[in-house]
């Protein structure tokens, strides 16, 4: 690993939890290394119980398990478990938003439809008639159409898949058995497959893993994006601050966390309606934060600040100035319920499926969102009454960012500069080179990365190589952090030609400089963004997503759902710088598949680089390749 180079923010947050004398995820990784070999190979099975099973492909112990699995499909199969369940994360997201739509529609849910634009830009793609229709009814159609994709058992292909992805790609994943029907299904069909005495082919095994991807992408992502812009909005450009130094210490912190903002848009809300009591209570006002992709969340539609990225989520509970964390789904740990209970923070958790011990549960479902969503802002209010007058330690740090950067606000701002072709501008800036090419950086934040900066470093590389960075997710927490999503960063970071492109369009923009280089998108789940802006510049050109200069990179890969997310890309023909190392490496023919092989199936491959300028040098090489097939 490189020198350390651990950001400040990282580092005055490590401080106050280590003078309060508490243990962190860095202390328990350390307790816990060296962590286990076969795990990081891949090479470890205990699907059955004649095992577990290990396989070490470079000593002279079992070349196969137990029942004679090869080193290749025991890898591949693990693989496969990892990217199922980075797909019934993201599917069943979107199940969720969609149910409360459709409940919200018939009038059992206190949601309203804000996303009109999206309504009727959906309604186009799906042949939905508008003519005269109220907009509700074009969305029970939508929804309707949407239903059927999780109930079907004909095996025509999915309503999202067919109707929203690029056809040129469909026709290549027809070709090689990738198009699916109900995402239920092939979940259960890649457990079964998995299980003892079923597949032990890699090479089948691989190909289910794409398939997988590809329901993520397709039914996980893009439906899940589409319904939340439906019901909450599309978001726009809005300016907002990022880091722990957002907290207050006289007001009601109340830090959003999780993923999903059915429930998140219902706590802005009775924060506003109960913003009396939090006064009468002695507190300045009532502050919404926001943590990991719910922050994203509510960044992107209300410009809510960004508190803490995921591996900073323990961290900022201990400067004691947090008065409740509620939280919904996925990547919540359950520390922090330990580290809530030394202070009066309350720690809430809302849904079934996230019960962690010594948290506070208040069940949070559609139905009852306002009854729920008001008792736990009354809790955060009842929270800062122990807090007042306790000291806190709030390290003073953090950046302005520009965030909202939907792909219908991209079209916007670029609209002012060609109403009547307005993705040429950056087409003809891609052209002459001085938008050399595209990065989406997505992902989470791994206490592994981050004494070197894993992230902001590589941005900073790929800026100064005139390489537009796309975001989400915690990278996207990391990089406004580091004040990457502001004018500043422009003047400071970018090639020339890059910044002149970013001037002209921060002008557009009304800003009082450039626009930023580094473009937040939302959350992970906002991933589908980025792949509908290729999917237009792809369109507007004539040629396939694969052939953009463009590649995605999970520079501090933590979760399944970067897994699953990655595969994604791969299946689309965008190759995948990742860190660290999948856990393929005690599977030569599966590692030479994925770095080599996949070259000729999709165009796409996967490199893993530790460090950040090999990082982004690996990314601009590859992309100059894409650069010169296109004749550019």
């Amino acid at each position: 690993m490189a020198d350390t180079t651990l950001p400040v923010i990282e580092g005055a947050l490590l401080k106050v939890a280590h003078d309060k004398g508490f243990a962190t995820a860095r202390d328990r990784l350390e307790v816990m290394s060296p962590q286990c070999g076969f795990g990081e190979l891949g090479t470890c099975c205990r699907i059955c119980y004649m095992g577990p099973c290990r396989i070490d492909p470079f000593g002279n112990g079992p070349k196969t398990g137990v029942c004679g699995l090869t080193p290749d499909a025991m890898v591949a199969r693990n693989l496969l478990r990892d990217t199922v369940g980075g797909t019934a994360s993201h599917v069943g997201h979107a199940r969720h938003v969609l149910l409360t739509l459709r409940d919200a529609l018939n009038g059992k849910a206190p949601y309203q439809v804000k996303g009109v634009s999206k309504v009727m830009a959906l309604a186009k793609t799906f042949g939905v008639p508008t003519e005269g229709r109220e907009v509700n009814d074009i969305c029970r159609d939508l929804v309707n159409i949407a239903l059927e994709d999780f109930g079907r058992q004909d095996e025509l292909p999915n309503n999202w898949v067919s109707k929203r992805a690029p056809a040129a790609e469909q026709a290549l994943w027809s070709d090689l058995g990738l198009m699916y029907s109900n995402p239920h299904n092939e979940i259960e069909t890649a457990m079964h497959a998995t299980s003892m005495g079923n597949d032990a082919d890699p090479v089948s095994l691989m190909l289910r893993v794409l398939k997988m991807s590809l329901i993520d992408g397709w039914t996980g992502l893009t439906l899940c994006v589409d319904l939340q812009d439906i019901l909450f909005g599309v978001p726009e450009i809005a300016v907002t601050e990022a880091a722990v130094g957002v907290l207050e210490e006289n007001s009601v912190n109340l830090a959003a966390h999780g993923h999903n903002p059915v429930l998140s848009e219902k706590i802005l809300e009775w924060a506003e309606k109960l913003e009396g009591e939090a006064l009468a209570a002695g507190a300045e006002r009532i502050n919404v934060v926001g943590v990991c992709c719910t922050g994203n969340e509510l960044s992107m539609r209300h410009g809510v600040k960004l508190a803490a990225h995921n591996s900073q989520t323990e961290l900022i509970l201990a400067t004691g100035a947090v008065d409740a964390m509620v939280v919904d789904i996925q990547c919540i740990w359950p520390q922090l319920a330990q580290v809530a209970k030394c202070f009066d923070t309350a720690f809430i958790t809302t849904d079934a499926m996230v019960r962690i011990p010594d948290a506070r549960h208040i069940p949070f479902e559609p139905h009852h969102a306002d009854e729920s969503a008001r008792q736990i802002v009354q809790a955060a209010i009842d929270a800062f009454r122990r807090r007042r007058g306790k000291p806190v330690d709030i390290p003073q740090h953090k950046s302005t960012a520009v965030a909202g950067l939907s792909v219908e606000a991209i079209i916007d701002l670029l609209s002012k500069l060609d109403a009547e072709d307005p993705l040429k501008p950056v087409i003809d800036n891609v052209a002459n080179g001085n938008i050399f090419g595209f990065v989406g950086v997505v992902g989470c934040s791994s206490i592994k990365f981050r004494d070197n900066a894993m992230t902001e470093e590589m941005v900073k590389h790929l800026l100064r190589q005139n390489v537009l960075v796309l975001t989400t997710g915690c990278t996207a927490h990391i990089c406004a952090q580091d004040g990457l999503m502001t004018s500043e960063a422009t003047y400071r970071y970018c090639g020339d030609g890059l910044k002149a492109v970013l001037v002209v369009l921060g002008k557009a923009a009304g800003l009082d400089g450039p626009l930023p280089p580094v473009w937040h998108m939302g959350a992970c789940v906002d991933n589908s963004r980025i792949v509908d802006l290729m999917v237009a510049l792809a369109e507007r050109l004539g040629v396939k997503v694969g052939q953009l200069p463009a590649v995605g990179s999970a520079p501090e890969l933590v979760q399944e759902k970067a897994v699953s997310i990655g595969g994604s890309f791969l299946a689309l023909g965008v190759s995948c710088h990742i860190a660290p190392a999948p856990r393929i490496l005690g599977g030569p023919m599966v590692t030479k598949l994925l770095t080599e092989d996949l070259q000729e199936l999709t165009g796409a491959v996967v490199r893993v680089e530790l460090e950040p300028k090999g990082a982004a040098d690996w990314m601009v090489a590859h992309i100059a390749g894409k650069r010169a097939a296109l004749g550019i």
